[in-house]
């Protein structure tokens, strides 16, 4: 992003209230700017002085998916992803934790689990000194800022999924010398030493889950909540030293999804000091979007116990009938699931976790990375100060990046 940011022009109040006024003066294409443009040219001017930090991106497996490294040009536009680098500039991103994801299915076959997180993070470092003119490795939240002031996106790694330590500590271990900056405890499926989201269990950590927080701790990687159950958040909450995070969760009081932070959790976040990053995915944000897609999943039950699952031709009308008639998330309900968790939390307490390019659909007005700023302007829109849109944005992701690090120093003493 060299020559993206031109710190102290349009920074702050006073550059954007010159702006508005020139704009104002010298409308574009001989019309009045509307209210809504002048808001996302005040979010775009913060974001100028702010690195906005994305807790969760699935580009890399994405990447995988479609062929390797060789088969992505990031630097041109990639229509059939939701990220490539025109559109992170567009977005103004500043740094993204790009995930390192790993399928359960390799818990039972296939390439292990360790490897296929090792060949995860090889990619995303390739995929950063491919690039290498608009992004670079980070590992610190030092890092962040220094690349932020070069005008380049950071390059951050967060494993999602704990099966894949393969229960060593010692793997964990060199995952962090790896760079690899959070792990999510579980994905969709339990693991021995701590429980998914999906499972009935009233159980959390176990001891060696304890200890597998307490070693991230001692590393100064994030502890990763989100997929986890409501026991295992409470258990990590009360085991870690540092702050953690929810890399991509919404507000369980906004949509009744699993996947989202209870107002139960989300108070002791407030005390632990973390960070819930609001989660884009349609049926994490409208409530609406979830029970129909429950309805739809009944529907195709009924299908299979008929016996039609096996005809793939009804199988896809069905689903396209279904997708027609069904809503929509909206860039709104981000920001509602973002001002929920404020008032709950704190505003020291929330933060943005897109999971772009790891989800099938997307809210109106949140297509791809290009979209921050619309969402930075929607909660201007709604009176928020320039300093909370700022914690919003990255600095409270930064923060928790440094007492995670500061943590680690007096453990390791």
């Amino acid at each position: 992003m060299s020559g993206g940011r031109t710190v102290g022009r349009l920074d702050g109040k006073t550059g954007f209230l010159a702006l508005c006024a020139v704009l104002l003066v010298f409308p574009s294409n001989s019309q009045t700017v509307q209210q809504s443009d002048l808001y996302r040219v005040r979010a775009v001017a913060i974001l100028r002085t702010v690195p906005l930090i994305d807790g969760h991106n699935d580009l890399a497996d994405a990447i995988r998916e479609r062929g390797g490294l060789d088969s992505v040009n990031l630097a041109v536009s990639q229509p059939k992803l939701m990220t490539d680098i025109p559109r992170l500039r567009s977005g103004r991103v500043g740094a993204q934790f790009w995930a390192a994801y790993v399928p359960v299915t390799t818990m039972d076959s296939g390439a292990h689990s360790a490897v296929y997180a090792l060949e995860q993070i090889d990619l995303v470092h390739r995929l950063c000194a491919r690039n290498a003119r608009a992004m670079a490795m980070a590992y610190t939240a030092a890092d962040v800022q220094r690349n932020f002031a070069a005008g380049k996106v950071s390059c951050l790694i967060g494993i999602e999924g704990g099966h894949a330590i393969e229960n060593s500590l010692g793997a964990l271990r060199m995952f962090y010398r790896l760079g690899t900056r959070y792990m999510t405890l579980t994905h969709w499926r339990s693991l021995d030493w701590a429980v998914a989201s999906t499972d009935t269990a009233h159980r959390g950590l176990s001891d060696f889950g304890k200890q597998v927080v307490l070693e991230m701790n001692r590393l100064g990687m994030l502890v990763d909540l989100s997929h986890v159950n409501d026991q295992t958040m409470s258990d990590a909450l009360h085991t870690s030293r540092a702050p953690v995070i929810f890399s991509h969760s919404s507000a369980r009081a906004l949509t009744n999804h699993m996947r989202d932070v209870p107002d139960s959790i989300l108070k002791l976040v407030a005390v632990n000091h973390g960070v819930v990053m609001v989660n884009f995915n349609p049926g994490f944000l409208s409530e609406a979007v979830r029970v129909y897609g429950d309805t739809v999943n009944a529907r195709l039950d009924r299908l299979r116990a008929a016996g039609a699952e096996a005809d793939s031709a009804t199988r896809a009308d069905s689903l396209k009938r279904w997708g027609a008639a069904a809503p929509h998330a909206t860039l709104a309900q981000a920001a509602d699931h973002i001002e929920h968790i404020r008032q709950i939390c704190g505003i020291d307490c929330v933060g943005l976790g897109s999971d772009f390019d790891g989800i099938t659909e997307v809210p109106v007005g949140l297509e791809d990375v290009s979209k921050f700023p619309d969402l930075i302007a929607e909660l201007l829109r709604r009176g928020w100060t320039e300093l909370d849109v700022k914690k919003v944005a990255g600095l409270n992701t930064l923060r928790v990046m440094r007492d995670a690090e500061r943590v680690a120093r007096e453990m390791r003493r």
